[in-house]
Formats: structure tokens, sequence, C-alpha cells
């Protein structure tokens, strides 16, 4: 009855692969999960004391649209520190809600209809939906695992038309673990500068890059002022719950998203803000230690799994494998689903990340090393069946 009252774009997309599978894994009992992209590790203390003292002392209203001057500082001044990058707090920074709103008003800023807006798949599912709702089209290369899933410049130039507006990057990537380094990103750069493409480069992961420092393309100055830069507190400092991130751009793109952002948020939240104060000024010793843990955690898992018969790469960066499962004849989702009713082990199907995902699996390796080992144990059974 009510159909022909809702937008045609919404109806169209579909549910989050994701969200979908978990649905069905959060009605079995004793299900080991190596789903969710979420850390383990509980938020440090000393931002939490940050943001209850706020609370206290009445600092519950509206912040400035932007965000708190002294957190947009201290952003600026973790760039500089940790990824050599130079922002004005004033006109670059802008605080948001997670760096998923980040995303919606970097699209909604830039994308007229009918923009092409290039994605890399395997892709976070995010993206995809987030163009068409700003009505972009989205346009895929696919990349391959035999490459580590990185981007090269025959593929990017293939891609691009008259049509073409932007590009979305996710180094480190999520689902795939995959990195782009300054090398990897040379060949890119007189490209992207060619044809002005905007490069919405998400990078929430930044600090989970374990064996060398994280590259920006913000960090080549020939084309900076086409990057918007998207990152947040959820990953490296376990804010996931707070809702906090920011995007970095120039004044051109900033003073434009920042509308977007007034009239569909107002200001991200107070207390969350102040905590990622105390987070960015004294946190970074608990940031490393959970690099620590994740990268251990890393090696175990990816032995395990090339021990099994499922063979995945060496990630380089966030928290996940992406295991090959096409030697199994199943789907992506065929397995996941055989895997949750038979052993209790609950994995996402590579198909969720797009067609290009589909004979792989994302595991998550935010767990502890005990809750890795029982899973693995787990597959390694449901595995015999196939050998």
């Amino acid at each position: 009855m009510y159909e022909e009252l809702l937008s045609t774009t919404v109806k169209e997309l579909k549910p989050s692969g994701i969200r979908k599978f978990f649905d069905l894994a959060n009605t079995k009992e004793g299900v080991i999960s190596l789903g969710v992209g979420e850390p383990d590790f509980a938020t440090p203390w000393s931002i939490c004391e940050s943001a209850i003292y706020s609370i206290k002392t009445k600092k519950t209203h509206y912040t400035a649209n932007a965000g708190l001057l002294p957190l947009r500082q201290e952003i600026c001044k973790y760039l500089k520190r940790n990824f050599s990058l130079d922002y004005d707090p004033q006109t670059n920074c802008i605080v948001t809600v997670g760096g998923s709103e980040a995303i919606d008003i970097a699209l909604r800023t830039i994308i007229n209809p009918g923009d092409e807006v290039i994605l890399l798949q395997p892709c976070y599912v995010a993206y995809e939906p987030t163009v068409l709702l700003a009505g972009g089209v989205p346009v895929f290369i696919e990349l391959k695992s035999e490459n580590e899933f990185k981007l090269t410049a025959q593929m990017l130039e293939n891609a691009i038309t008259d049509k073409t507006k932007a590009i979305i990057l996710n180094f480190p990537s999520n689902p795939t673990g995959g990195v782009m380094t300054y090398e990897d990103y040379i060949p890119l750069i007189p490209i992207i500068k060619k044809h002005q493409l905007v490069v919405l480069s998400d990078e929430i992961y930044a600090e989970l890059s374990y064996d060398e420092k994280h590259c920006s393309p913000a960090n080549f100055d020939e084309i900076k002022d086409l990057v918007i830069l998207v990152s947040g507190f959820s990953k490296a400092f376990a804010m996931t719950g707070w809702r906090l991130g920011y995007v970095m751009a120039n004044e051109t793109f900033t003073k434009q998203m920042l509308k977007v952002h007034q009239y569909i948020i107002m200001s991200a939240p107070t207390a969350a803000q102040f905590g990622a104060i105390e987070g960015l000024k004294h946190g970074q010793k608990y940031v490393d230690e959970m690099v620590e843990q994740y990268k251990l955690r890393r090696n175990f898992i990816v032995n395990g799994f090339n021990k099994i018969g499922l063979p995945t790469h060496l990630p380089h960066g966030a928290f996940y494998i992406f295991p090959c499962i096409k030697s199994t004849g199943l789907t992506s989702l065929e397995f996941c689903e055989k895997l949750l009713d038979e052993q209790n082990v609950a994995c996402v199907p590579g198909s969720a990340f797009g067609e290009a995902g589909e004979g792989f699996i994302r595991v998550s390796y935010a767990y502890s090393i005990e809750e890795i080992k029982a899973a693995l144990e787990k597959i390694e059974i449901f595995m015999r069946k196939f050998q």
C-alpha cells in the first residue's frame, strides 16, 4: 500500500551482507565469531575518565559545528606527528559522527547526479550504497589476491571515463587487510592529477599498519588538495560505540561539507570529543600495545589458515584476513552457512563485499588467541570433508 511512497533508490539498496549474515548467527547458542570488525579491547580508561569529567562539569551542550577547536588542534598535531601530514585545524578539519558520516558528507558535497565514482572491490559494504544515495554511479575495479589486493596504474587508467569524478581508496583495507606503500602510490599520482580525480581516502585503519609506516595519498603534495582524508577513533583507540570521526580536506571542500554537516548533525557528541582529546594527547601507548597484540594474532591466524588448506596472503594492515575457499567448491555464502551450522563458527562471506569477493571469506582477528585457536580447531574439522 505504501510502497509507492518510498524512494526508488532506497528500495533498491541491498541490505548489508554482513548484518544479514549475523542476524542468522545471533540465533544460535555458543557461536565463536570471527566476523565482527570491532576491537575486543575496551576503550582506555583515561579516555573514559575525560568524557565522564566533561559530563560532571556540565560540558554537555553543542560544540562548534566543526567540533571543539582543541580537538581539531590535537587531530592536526596527531596527523603531523604520526603521518607527516600538515593540516590547519581552523580550515581543514571537521569532527564527524564516525568515519561513516565523514564519507557521507564528502560524497554529497562532490557528486552531481550521474557522476561516476570508482570503487575497489572487494570493498567495505557502505561505499556503494553511499555513492548511490548521493546520486553517483559506482564503477568497480576488481583487485586480485595474487597482487595482495593492490591498485595498479593500469587498472585505474582503464576505469576512468569522461564522467569519472572520484575514487574511494581504503588502505589498509576492509575486508582484505591489503595496503598501498609509498612506492605503490607513485605510478598513480600522475593519473590522479591529470584527470583531477577527487580521492576519498578512508584511513580508519591507518594506525594498524604492521610492517611499515602507513602512507596516505595526501602525503603527495601534487595531489594533496584533491584528497579528502577520512579517519576516526573507532579502531585504533577502541572507541567504536563513541561514534567519533573526522574529515580533512582543502578549504574549498570543507566549507561545503560543513554545510551538509550542519543540517544533518549539528555537531558530534560533546563527551566523546573530550574523551578523544585525551586519547590523542596521552593514548599512544595504548594504541601501540593494541597494534602489537594484533600483529601477534595476525601471524597466528594466517599460519593456522594456511595449514588448514585455506590459503591467505599475509595482510599488512587492519585486523582481517581474506582466505580463499574456492577449493571447497562452495560459494562463500554456502561455506559460511555450513561452517556456522556444523561447527558454530561465524565468518563473513566474501560476496558481502561485492562480486570480486566471491570465493573468499573475511575473518577478523580482533579476538583473543584463545578464541582464534578454538575457531581454527573447528574449521580444521570442517575442512576434512573436502580433503
